[in-house]
């Protein structure tokens, strides 16, 4: 009997019903479900939850940004990766806490006040310090606003409506309080030594306020001469060469010769006190024996020079040398200044340079001989402790030399446009008209600069306010070490889990090697330094500094009424000693703290007085970019260890920057910067976190147009598959569900790899690898789901009577997948599963962010069937390959026009034979048989196991015109044109 093709059965079929559009439209659709969340308090309502259940804190520590311009891709990125932690920390059934914080002191925002003034012609110090203070914090609150709102629209969640800010009054009297316990503890000092100095913004800079940029610096080879020679008969001073030198000659020549140095700072020449040298380099004593045309080298001069360094010193100076002999036990050696007796110097410079070993001095580059400056470097001031060499003061915060010193007085070295002033051509000019010039030039190198107003610092010397982290502390707290240094590194190593551990590596070397903290800045907007110096003391006096208890809680007292701006009030000093001490025999100090211990201190104000901070002040994350390992790590290291006594986290995350589509540093000038507003205008923020998501965090990253092209389609994957669910899950209730049991195997082994998925999504949540998580879920919902389990199921939802155990099997199947992927990827698509939520499950007060990931059901994992479903897809997809090959050559059109031969190996014939391989193939009819007999015309797939082959054979029968699957009894039941299965299920 020839099937009915007239007959229309598409009505009687269960095509999925949905309103989940395919088009997500999220730029314009976003807001609407932030202002939900925030209409129905989720974030509120997830704390009351965690207490009436008692969950675990968790709490992520956010690392204050300066409040002082839009958002950059760099600010999405860390946003959006705190989220991702605190979102499936919260559904993993943690009490998640997250609670914003700003960043309001400091010179970014003091540096915008400042151009404003600028503009207006106007000078900062002419006006009075608290109003200028007030217009400080008047505009971090505007770009508080600014920046809140465009948080927000990452889909970022937290306490937004109560921040913390380092400018509020219980802040700043926290942040007063914990430098005050320095000052206790006897840690504080105040020292003179080179700091990095800023010239323009006319303050000394932390380490973390500086970048390093190509700069071209002027090169100097100067000589000084030998005076005097204190080790004159000892015979190692000279090595000769043959022996048949005449000693006397050569000592004679010695007395005369110059030391050469070589330097890129020619405008610290005026502060030379020593030339250091190394007693491990060979030195020899050289001879001019000619020159070139324009060297200011001398025939027959003698000069004394590293031997390695020898050749490089004869190409600048453009002159031949010959070596006379070699030089040792220089330390006997006295040289002069090369500005001695020079014209005009009024006898500044009339002294005696020593010639000094030094462990920095190496033969890499230069001369083997180091010009020291103690006043304008570290390796100089070390040799000036050990030394006890003069310090000098010629340089002003300005950057120029002082008004009396003679010939260069008022010269700029950095002006406050941040270019190059006279001082460096000046002493060179100096230099040459003395003799003393032996060649100079020009080096191009990485170099310093304040990464605020992008121009280059100094070294240089000046009284500033120091922690000492090597000095042990007696304040009770020494479970880790009695000193900064060493509580700090016991805690990177024994306390704190690093993500990625290179980070670990990162920040031990920086506390192993750095110097003590320089604590002052020479500014006006920030927490002041809380303390008294006694008038007439010196800094080394035990009692220079004031340490009273009572004097202390009166300051605390006074910024939590009225604010950090109440130190600068007139009287206040006298306010607050009134009855404690005389007023009039101390000095109130008036620099404002590093920002770096206002955002290092965060733990106490947030941490440990907040309700919803943590019930020991140690936050279990702190996640920033690999630059904090010098910034926020850094500072909060070390202001805790020396309140504390230790780490004020458990945990630290750090990721990379972010970078153009070829890898380069995005920059404005060079146009290719990625604004997160942009990219949320055209494909919405849920694009921007699933780039986080599928991103190695760890490393930098990469985003712009094709990247995000990429990510777009992945989300349209993703959508699809959500789709499909939301289809075949309509009408779907409670009495439809199978039981675990009573389920196919396909249903089995789906629920089989949910619980594989399950432990390593809430394992890669957990060790924050978003990528990781987001790789195994989308291959999962795109081939697991949409390219096997949904292809194969379609029929049966389609198709089966609505009552039947497979359909309710593969509905109940659907509802647990729909549970589990809304879930597992709500802290990733915060706004696409809310829409996939919402769509089953409207209601004022429901969202899929106030659920929990399901538990998952030990019974659902099978080892056994997870392996033998893995035979069972590797021969479909051989199956499939072959009948690929029929349809390329056009003999057959859909895979249901085939009942191929599968020829298959005993083991695997038997676990074909187990199954509806036909069903799972998706054609309708598959005969299993033995490889033996496979006929040579048979597919064989190349490169894979030879276990079994396919035999293409046409269907036999008629196409049912309910299924399309082509059958022998299509034709032969009551409803015209349909198989048995489609009959039955039109009753």
């Amino acid at each position: 009997m020839c099937a009915d093709v007239t007959a229309d059965y598409s009505n009687t079929v269960f095509l999925p019903e949905t309103d989940f559009p395919m088009r997500a439209g999220l730029p314009a659709r976003e807001p609407d479900w932030l202002a939900r969340w925030e209409k129905i308090g989720v974030y509120d309502r997830l704390r009351e939850k965690a207490l009436a259940d008692a969950r675990t804190p968790f709490t992520l520590h956010d690392g204050p940004p300066y409040a002082n311009g839009h958002l950059h891709i760099g600010h999405a990125l860390n946003k959006i990766l705190k989220d991702m932690v605190v979102r499936s920390q919260q559904m993993m059934g943690k009490d998640a806490r997250y609670v914003p914080g700003w960043d309001c002191h400091g010179l970014p925002i003091e540096w915008k006040i400042e151009e404003q003034y600028r503009a207006k012609g106007l000078n900062k110090d002419d006006v009075d310090v608290v109003a200028f203070r007030q217009e400080c914090r008047k505009f971090a609150e505007g770009w508080i606003d600014v920046q809140r709102s465009e948080f927000k629209r990452l889909g970022v969640t937290g306490k937004w409506e109560k921040p913390y800010l380092t400018m509020d009054y219980h802040a700043e009297a926290v942040i007063a309080d914990e430098f005050m316990k320095f000052v206790t503890n006897g840690s504080l000092y105040q020292g003179s030594k080179p700091v990095m100095w800023s010239p323009v913004e006319k303050t000394a800079l932390a380490e973390a306020e500086i970048e390093y940029h190509d700069h071209t610096s002027h090169t100097v080879w100067v000589r000084f001469p030998v005076v005097a020679l204190d080790q004159i008969n000892n015979p190692a001073v000279l090595s000769l060469q043959t022996g048949n030198e005449d000693r006397g000659e050569l000592l004679n020549s010695l007395g005369k010769a110059s030391i050469v140095i070589w330097t890129t700072t020619p405008w610290t020449i005026p502060q030379n006190r020593a030339v250091s040298y190394s007693p491990s380099i060979s030195y020899g004593m050289y001879k001019v024996d000619s020159v070139e045309e324009n060297s200011t080298a001398k025939v027959g001069e003698v000069l004394l020079m590293s031997d390695a360094l020898m050749e490089g010193i004869a190409k600048a100076s453009r002159c031949s040398l010959t070596r006379l002999c070699g030089v040792g036990h220089l330390d006997g050696v006295t040289l002069a200044h090369p500005y001695r007796g020079i014209e005009g110097g009024a006898g500044e410079w009339d002294y005696d340079v020593p010639l000094l070993p030094g462990e920095h001095v190496t033969d890499d580059a230069g001369t083997g001989f180091v010009h020291t400056a103690p006043s304008h470097g570290d390796d100089d001031y070390q040799m000036g402790l050990k030394f006890q060499l003069p310090m000098t003061y010629n340089v002003e915060a300005d950057g120029s030399y002082r008004a009396d010193l003679p010939l260069f007085g008022g010269q700029f070295i950095i002006n406050a446009e941040g270019k190059e002033g006279a001082a460096n051509v000046s002493n060179i000019k100096a230099l040459h008209a003395q003799g003393a010039l032996l060649a100079k030039g020009k080096v191009k190198h990485s170099y310093p600069h304040s990464w605020r107003s992008k121009a280059p610092v100094i070294y240089r010397n000046t009284p500033q306010w120091f922690v000492a982290i090597d000095k042990p502390l007696d304040d009770g707290m020494s479970t880790y070490g009695d000193t900064i240094r060493t509580r700090a590194l016991n805690s990177i190593n024994q306390l704190v889990t690093w993500t990625p551990i290179a980070g670990r590596n990162r920040l031990h070397s920086m506390i192993e090697a750095r110097p003590d903290w320089v604590l002052s800045r020479q500014r006006a907007w920030g927490v002041p330094l809380t303390c008294f110096t006694k008038v007439g003391a010196k800094p080394t006096d035990a009692d220079f500094i004031l340490r009273n208890q009572d004097v202390n809680a009166r300051i605390k007292e006074a910024f939590e009424a009225e604010g950090a701006d109440v130190w600068y009030v007139q009287g206040f000093k006298e306010k607050v000693l009134h009855g404690i001490v005389d007023p009039s025999r101390y000095n109130q100090v008036f620099d404002v703290l590093d920002v770096w211990f206002d955002s290092g201190s965060t733990h106490a104000f947030v941490l440990r007085d907040r309700e919803d901070g943590s019930a020991d002040g140690i936050a279990d994350l702190y996640l920033e970019g690999t630059d904090q390992h010098r910034g926020w790590f850094h500072s909060s290291m070390l202001q805790a260890c020396g309140t504390k006594g230790r780490a004020p986290y458990r945990g630290v995350l750090t990721h990379g920057f972010t970078l153009d589509e070829k890898g380069m540093k995005m920059s404005k000038s060079i146009g290719n910067t990625v604004a997160p507003e942009e990219v949320i205008k055209e494909y919405g923020a849920d694009i921007l976190r699933l780039w986080v998501a599928q991103s190695d965090y760890t490393v930098d990253l990469r985003i712009g147009k094709e990247i995000l092209k990429g990510v777009a389609d992945s989300y349209r994957r993703l959508r699809n598959t959500m789709r499909f669910l939301l289809g075949n899950l309509a009408g779907f209730t409670e009495a439809e569900k199978v039981a675990h049991a009573d389920m196919p195997e396909l249903e089995q082994w789906v629920l089989h790899r949910l619980a594989e998925l399950d432990a390593e999504v809430r394992a890669g949540y957990a060790r924050y690898d978003f990528q990781g998580v987001f790789q195994k879920l989308f291959t999962f919902a795109t081939t697991d789901l949409s390219a096997i389990y949904f292809d194969i199921r379609k029929d049966c939802l389609y198709c089966d009577p609505a009552d039947s155990q497979r359909r309710r099997a593969a509905r109940t199947v659907l509802d647990i997948v729909f549970h589990r992927l809304t879930t597992w990827l709500a802290p990733v698509l915060v706004f696409t599963m809310e829409e996939v939520w919402l769509c089953r499950f409207p209601g004022e007060q429901s969202s899929v962010h106030l659920i929990d990931m399901p538990e998952t059901p030990a019974e659902w994992m099978q080892p056994s069937l997870g392996l033998k479903w893995d035979e069972i897809r590797r021969a479909r997809r051989m199956v499939t390959a072959g009948l690929e090959v029929e349809r390329t050559n056009k003999v057959i059109g859909s895979s249901l026009e085939a009942a191929p031969i599968v020829y298959a190996a005993p083991d695997l014939a038997r676990v074909l034979r187990s199954v509806d391989f036909a069903e799972i193939c998706i054609t309708s009819g598959i005969e299993i048989k033995s490889n033996e007999l496979a006929p040579m015309s048979a597919y064989r797939p190349l490169n894979v196991v030879n276990d079994l082959q396919v035999d293409f054979k046409h269907a036999d029968g008629e196409k049912c015109q309910r299924c399309w699957r082509i059958l022998p009894d299509v034709g032969s039941h009551k409803h015209p044109g349909t198989c048995q299965r489609c009959n039955d299920a039109l009753g």
